[in-house]
């Protein structure tokens, strides 16, 4: 089998991948609101007019980074967690289990936010609503809401088999 072929190169190319994209969304996202913020203060105090929509637009650039920041946090294993009791666990298999747990937990939490996210985004699709000022479309950023929700979840899948690989080689 060629080089290339190789399951686990093209899942590292694929990982690195997304990994870039989410980074370039992430920076993309984050100048936006700090770009956009400024504006609107240096547009409002400085030059006293009143820029009609921009808030929507830095919803829409905030609500992105917030999601992308998720999905980073779980990619990198840094999400919110009691590091106290997984810095406790000494042995292997417990710290599995104990991981284990942790990603299971966070698969029926996962369940939950795709099923809100479908919900809200059928919802929206009922009910079209829009910004205002730019007539954005809502489920744009509901849209935003359901990949983290997904994404969120495929990582939580990652962890727990991996974690139920590593119960199984010890």
């Amino acid at each position: 089998m060629p080089e290339n072929s190789n399951p686990a190169t093209v899942a590292g190319r694929i990982g690195t991948a997304i990994s870039i994209t989410l980074s370039v969304v992430g920076v993309a996202s984050s100048a936006a609101v700090v770009g956009l913020m400024f504006f609107l203060v240096v547009a409002r105090y400085v030059l006293g007019l009143s820029v009609v929509g921009l808030h929507e637009l830095i919803m829409l650039a905030a609500v992105t980074l917030y999601m992308v920041g998720a999905i980073i946090a779980s990619q990198r294993h840094e999400h919110l967690t009691v590091d106290w009791i997984a810095g406790n666990i000494t042995d292997p298999r417990s710290k599995a289990a104990h991981d284990l747990l942790i990603a299971l937990l966070t698969v029926v939490i996962t369940c939950f936010f795709m099923v809100w996210s479908y919900y809200m985004f059928t919802w929206g699709m009922k009910r079209p609503q829009h910004t205002p000022a730019y007539q954005i479309p809502l489920w744009i950023p509901q849209a935003a809401i359901g990949v983290a929700a997904v994404a969120c979840f495929a990582y939580a899948l990652r962890d727990a088999i991996d974690a139920i690989l590593r119960l199984k080689r010890r």
